[in-house]
């Protein structure tokens, strides 16, 4: 495994405003049920963001089953795995989101240096370097701004969304968005489109890193 220290590995995000227009032409805004003129104007108070800060939308206002398919790749949707028909049941575990239908990400980190590390030894690892994993949610809507941060073996793990089963464990799948080789159930026509699927909770993957943020706030 690789060292722990946090290393930048994209360009910077574009401005609020402009994250905001990306979102309202996405139809996002509609998905949250919020006016369009509400992310205009949580983005204009929240300023700038310096190209460190992502605009995101709560996830029980818009859900990964939505979001994934407005993800674009070579011309080609987004989507979900057939067998992970409960995405939007993966909910934040070990993450506090703010109490707000909007809020911002700032430090965002695709994880390349923990490749080849399982989310179980991820987690641990990540929590004493004081950074917090991202959702699910917030992978896509990193995506949805900055589509170079999707790159053939160099995806991510958002392992701050996990699903509790009904007798009260965790399920042993951590959701991960990656680019679709067009094999097996997903379809040779979806091969190098945006895929939300899923690994076991103690593999490594020698091309998935585990995405993190420095801090949210709304």
């Amino acid at each position: 495994m690789s060292d722990t220290a946090s290393t930048v590995t994209a360009s910077p995000l574009p401005p609020l405003a402009t994250q905001a227009e990306r979102l309202i032409e996405l139809g996002v805004h509609k998905v949250a049920r919020l006016p369009a003129d509400d992310l205009r104007t949580f983005a204009e108070n929240a300023g700038h963001g310096d190209g460190d800060t992502l605009l995101a939308v709560h996830p029980d206002r818009a859900p990964a089953s939505v979001l994934a398919p407005l993800i674009r790749r070579d011309g080609k949707s987004g989507f979900v795995v057939s067998d992970m028909f409960d995405v939007d049941r993966f909910a934040p575990c070990a993450v506090e989101l703010p109490d707000a239908p909007l809020y911002l990400i700032a430090g965002l980190d695709r994880g390349d240096h923990m490749t080849n590390w399982s989310p179980d030894e991820a987690l641990p690892a990540l929590t004493k370097a004081d950074r917090t994993p991202l959702l699910l949610t917030e992978g896509i809507h990193w995506v949805l701004q900055q589509p170079a941060v999707l790159e053939r073996n160099r995806c991510f793990m958002t392992v701050g969304s996990r699903l509790r089963k009904a007798n009260g464990t965790m399920d042993a799948r951590t959701p991960a968005i990656w680019i679709s080789n067009g094999t097996g159930r997903d379809g040779r026509e979806r091969r190098d489109a945006p895929k939300v699927g899923w690994c076991w909770w103690g593999n490594r993957h020698t091309w998935l890193g585990i995405a993190s943020a420095t801090s949210r706030r709304d």
